[in-house]
């Protein structure tokens, strides 16, 4: 872990330095959603499909899991993950696959975070999706648009 926040804190410095200055570009940050409840302390509960076909699809509508009362960084996307199925009900795979699109953020303690890249597929999937978590703000919890809620086994 801690040479996980070494390696961050120097590829955001380069970023700064050689970008000049980082925008916050993200659109659908909420501070006043109230926390999301647990499934058997193991998923959260998803209610809503997102009517938005960019959330968690494109890095300016990020999928906000805001992590600070934990402290477990990832524990919030695998919450959110673990309550996801396919389009059809369908078991999802996921994976890690990068962090990408540098932000300011008052919630780091270098002022600046990175977003969280998960790919998606299950059986019959033709082209993996790639969801963008933000770690550092919060936002309402939904489903993006194309996938469901898991169903209780």
């Amino acid at each position: 872990m801690k040479n996980t926040v070494v390696l961050l804190v120097s590829c955001l410095t380069l970023l700064f330095i050689s970008c000049g200055s980082i925008k916050n570009t993200i659109k659908n940050i909420d501070d006043t959603v109230p926390t999301p409840l647990l499934k058997n302390n193991v998923s959260f509960i998803l209610n809503e499909v997102s009517e938005d076909p960019k959330y968690g699809y494109d890095p300016d509508y990020p999928i906000n899991i805001f992590y600070r009362n934990t402290a477990n960084d990832t524990i919030n996307q695998e919450r959110f993950l673990k309550a996801l199925a396919g389009p059809n009900g369908e078991k999802i795979f996921y994976e890690k696959v990068e962090s990408c699109c540098p932000f300011p953020t008052k919630r780091s303690e270098i002022g600046a975070g990175l977003l969280d890249v998960y790919q998606v597929n299950w059986v019959g999937c033709k082209k993996p999706l790639k969801l963008y978590f933000n770690i550092y703000e919060k936002g309402k919890l939904m489903v993006p648009k194309g996938l469901t809620a898991k169903k209780d086994e």
